[in-house]
This record gives structure tokens, sequence and C-alpha cells, in this order.
């Protein structure tokens, strides 16, 4: 029987010891997915429905093809054949791609480099693929970056200094302490300013040529076409599947290339998704993951200088894209793992049953996307279904005779942050393995960063026959916030 090798990817090095890779004996790919789960079957509900099929939210890569090109889940193996399993994490119109809609132009308009503007891009006039007529075409350029955060950050700061003309920013976030790790737009000085006044300051700045379009509010179904249509190239820096998802759509409708990012951890992704001559990110991930199933940063972290990186990717992709130059990442995935310092590249390929991109698509316009996600729409508040206490009737039960039993359910790098004293520490996915030692417990309360954590480890308990047993609303955030200022949020 055929030996091969699962490459497990970092968000799910949890459910298999830390391992990234799981050697198996195995035929086809399907059966080397089902060797991986059996012996690991925390993977299952991540990789596999209910009935055993291949989730959608998921792509298999056998060497560097996509299985879906091939015979799927049946695809067979050869020895020594390495199967990746890459999850859902959360410009320019060169030869070959289709003509200009009516009203739009094929290219950036050329604009005259002149004065100072010659030795401030000396340095590309030098270049024989770029020149006075590239930096012209740059200089005429319209690029919008969805999210100036992590990716943003860097990717905006790279296309200003390289003389990209227009600069259209969307956010409506104001920077954070904890910003400041990874989004190198900003200063400590900034901190409680809105996130695009302090970008517009620094990118100004940084090139007065310039033009920074700010668009300070959520991008949504009702507002995505109108903002999209006015640039040449987009750029998704977003951390959230519907925006992710909307950013693609609204791509595709209005037929412009997306420059995509994420990161998570350690590990990075990018790609540039254009539906006009490759596949379109639905085509890979026709599904988003369930909710629970993908943490984000800020509850599974992220090594600072990854989106750094990663963003620095995407910026290189978008002026590649401008100029018309080189080969853009089109059809092409290129993951980076920095704790081996090792970039890989799968092809992938456009689905040509694709529901919003191929010849037979259904979807002909923006949907609903938190309800495609499964997510509740921004600024609505919404129950978390289970019993719950507020940081004061905590407070106040912790004073009693028969305070409850605390339970910690986030990992051990962030009660090194900020802890709570007399909990007891169990990490959520392993809090089954731990039911002994809850059961005489007259009360628990349960608490994790933020709410969300607690509130399914709650559901769990109460799944298991607890009936005494509530989640802390707002996580130990809210408790730091409201009771013990002494303590750091994060």
């Amino acid at each position: 029987m055929p030996k091969a090798v699962v490459r497990i990817p970092t968000p799910l090095r949890a459910f298999t010891d830390g391992a990234a890779e799981v050697a198996v004996d195995s035929t086809t790919v399907g059966g080397a997915i089902r060797s991986v789960c059996e012996r690991h079957p925390g993977l299952r509900r991540h990789l596999l429905t209910p009935d055993g099929q291949l989730r959608n939210f998921v792509s298999v890569f056998v060497n560097e093809e996509d299985v879906r090109q091939r015979e799927q889940t049946e695809t067979p193996l050869r020895d020594g054949d390495l199967v990746s399993i890459v999850p859902a994490i959360a410009g320019g119109a060169p030869a070959g791609a289709s003509g200009p809609r009516p009203g739009e132009t094929s290219a950036p308009a050329e604009i005259p480099i002149v004065g100072d503007d010659l030795r401030r891009y000396s340095r590309h006039l030098l270049l024989p693929e770029v020149g006075l007529a590239g930096q012209r075409r740059l200089r005429g350029a319209k690029v919008l970056i969805v999210g100036t955060g992590g990716l943003g950050s860097p990717a905006a700061l790279y296309l200003a200094a390289a003389g990209v003309g227009t600069l259209g920013l969307v956010d409506f976030d104001a920077v954070d302490l904890s910003n400041l790790q990874r989004q190198v737009l900003y200063a400590t000085a900034d901190v409680g300013r809105p996130k695009l006044a302090a970008a517009e300051r620094r990118l100004t700045e940084l090139n007065p040529g310039t033009r920074i379009v700010t668009h300070e509010e959520r991008l949504e179904a009702r507002n995505a076409l109108e903002i999209v249509r006015r640039y040449d190239v987009v750029l998704d820096g977003t951390d959230n599947f519907p925006t992710r998802y909307l950013v693609n759509d609204a791509c595709v409708l209005e037929r412009k290339p997306n420059v995509y990012g994420s990161i998570y951890r350690f590990e990075g992704q990018v790609s540039v998704f254009d539906a006009r001559r490759g596949p379109c990110y639905r085509c890979i991930y026709p599904e988003p993951p369930p909710p629970d199933l993908v943490p984000s940063c800020a509850e599974a972290g992220v090594l600072g200088v990854l989106p750094g990186l990663v963003g620095v990717l995407q910026a290189t992709e978008a002026v590649k894209l401008l100029l018309g130059v080189g080969e853009p990442l089109v059809g092409r995935l290129l993951l980076y793992d920095a704790l081996a310092m090792a970039f890989r590249e799968l092809k992938i390929r456009k689905n040509p049953t694709c529901d919003l991109c191929s010849p037979s698509a259904t979807q002909h316009g923006l949907i609903d996307y938190p309800a495609f996600c499964g997510v509740p729409a921004p600024g609505t508040v919404v129950p978390s279904g289970v019993p719950e206490i507020t940081p004061e009737e905590l407070r106040a039960a912790l004073a009693a005779p028969e305070p409850p039993l605390l339970v910690d359910v986030r990992e051990d790098e962030e009660r090194a942050i900020s802890a709570l004293p007399g909990a007891l520490p169990i990490p959520k996915a392993e809090l089954t393995e731990h039911v002994d030692e809850l059961t005489r417990a007259r009360s628990i309360v349960v608490f994790c960063r933020a709410g969300s954590r607690s509130a399914d480890a709650t559901r769990t308990l109460l799944g298991l026959g607890f009936t005494n047993v509530r989640s802390l609303r707002g996580g130990i955030n809210a408790w730091a916030e409201r009771i013990d200022p002494t303590l750091p949020t994060y």
C-alpha cells in the first residue's frame, strides 16, 4: 500500500498533538484523510461532514495539485506523495485579461513625473520594467485597501512609497495599544485615535503626492459595489469571513482583481483572485467554516512580523498588476511558514461550477454575508443562549459563603497575561477530559477572554448534565474594565 504524508496546517495541529505531518498508508486521498481522523479524532469535525464528506471550506492538494481538479477524494496516491490540507483561515488588466467595461480604462492614466519626483522615484526609473512610463502608470493608479490593520498597514506604506496616485482606505476602528505589535502604520501617540485619521497623516507625511481617500465605514453589501468600482485593484486586508467573501464577490461582479492575504499565528497565505482569467476565492472555498472552528488573531495570537511580510507580498502583487509586469499569483496560492522559513506554492484552478464566477453561476449580486457565514450582523447584540453572569454579579457571588467554582477555558499563554485567583485552568478543547474535576462543585462560572469560548463551554457542560453553570458575560476583559482595572486587557 502506498505510503504518503499528510501535512497538517497550524490551525489544526492542536488536534494532532502538535504534529505538522502524519504518515499514512492509503491508496486514495479520502482514505488518507480518514486514516488521519481515526488517529486524531478531534480533526474529524474540522475536515469531514457528519456523513464523511470533505467540507467545502477545506481544500486538499496532492503535491501541488488541487484534488477538485482530479478525482477529488478518490484521487490515487503513490509512495512519497504529499497531501496538503489547506483550510480557509480568515489589479490591473495585463494581456490576456478581458477588456474594459463601458466607462473604464484598461490601464491607469499616465500622469507626468517631474521635478522632485524624478529624484524620489529614481530607483524605479532605473528599472527597465518600470521607467518613466511605469511610474506614470503608478501615479495614475487607484488601489483600495480594505482594512488598515496588520496586513493593510505595511501594504499602504509601501504602495504610498511606490507612488501609487490614489489609495482608498476602508476602516472604522480606533487604534488600540494591542495593535502596535504588528500594525506599523501607527504610533503610540495614535492610541485612541480613528485609524483612518492616523493613517492619512502618516501616509501623507511619507508621500504627499499620494492622494488618500478615507472610507470610514464598514464595508457592507449596501456600499461595496459603489466603493470597489472606483479602483483599479483591491487589496484584501480583512480579518473576518463575512467581509472576505464580500470583497471577493464585489471584485468578481465589478471585474476587479482581488489581492488576497491571510494570517494565522506563524503562517500566511497570498494569492490574486481575478475571475476574468483565473479562480475567485469561492472557487477554492465555496463555503466558510462554522464560526467556532477558526479563532481570530485576538484569540489565537499572531507573530508580529508575519502580517508585515504578507502585507508586503500583497503590495508587491498590486504593483505588478498595475505595471503589467511579471507573473501575478493568479491561479497560485503562496503559503508561508515563518517557523520553518519556508514558502510553498500550490496551483489553484477555476471551479467550472462556481456559484459566482462560472458560466453556470447562480449568484448574480451581493448577499447577506453575516447570515452566509453564520455570524450576527455588525452591531447586533445577540444573547449567547446560555445562562450568564455579569462581572458585578460574579463579584457578589465570590464574596458569598459558598462561592462558585471559576473555570478558565483560555490557553496557558493567555493566563500569563491576566488571571482570576483560584480559577481552575482547563482549556476549552480539553474540557470534556476534565469533567470529573467539576462534578463536586455546587455552582460553576466559566470565563474566557471576551465570552465567546466560555459560552460554548457552558453549552457543553449543560449538555453533559451540569445544571448550575454560567458564563461570565464579556469575559475577563469585562471583569478588568468594570471590576479590577489593575488587570491588563488584550
